[in-house]
């Protein structure tokens, strides 16, 4: 595969038809390579999988976010893995929870809300989305991410409010 410029060269033809594809209002979750990606995907708007190999959670995210507008008219757009009510956050969920939100501010989406939700909850939210991208080289625990796609404004900027 031939590259292009201006693309981070993890964004493969498979993630940007589905970017592309994607609608606004629309959730695509970037995943671990613990996630039960193969089943969840299945229960999505496409049905598809995307991989990445030797790719990271915060990798991905910057691929796309440097492409995938973010929705800024709803309370949150971004949202992470946590553990279960009386489990703990292990110290590499919350590294790879950092390196996410660096990623994000990094794309140019400062001020965003990145908010938690419970495993079995985000297990549940995720087959309910459009597709799952799942970033092979990511092995810190809830390295599991899910982003709602927002709207390109005729400046070809973010839309905001």
């Amino acid at each position: 595969m031939g590259l292009l410029k201006g693309l981070d060269p993890l964004l493969t033809a498979d993630l940007l038809y589905i970017l592309r594809l994607a609608g606004h209002g629309d959730e695509i979750v970037i995943c671990d390579c613990n996630f039960p990606a193969h089943e969840v995907s299945t229960k999505t708007t496409t049905g598809r999988l995307i991989t990445l190999a030797g790719a990271d959670c915060p990798q991905a995210v910057r691929a796309i976010c440097s492409l995938l507008p973010l929705d800024y008219f709803v309370p949150c757009p971004a949202w992470h893995m946590s553990p279960q009510a009386g489990s703990q956050l292990p110290p590499l969920g919350a590294e790879v929870h950092a390196a996410v939100r660096a990623a994000l501010l990094e794309t140019g989406n400062e001020g965003v809300s990145f908010e938690a939700i419970d495993r079995f909850e985000f297990y549940e939210r995720a087959r309910k989305g459009f597709a799952v991208v799942q970033a092979v080289g990511e092995r810190r625990p809830y390295g599991c991410f899910i982003l709602k796609k927002g709207v390109v404004g005729p400046d070809g900027l973010d839309l905001k409010p």
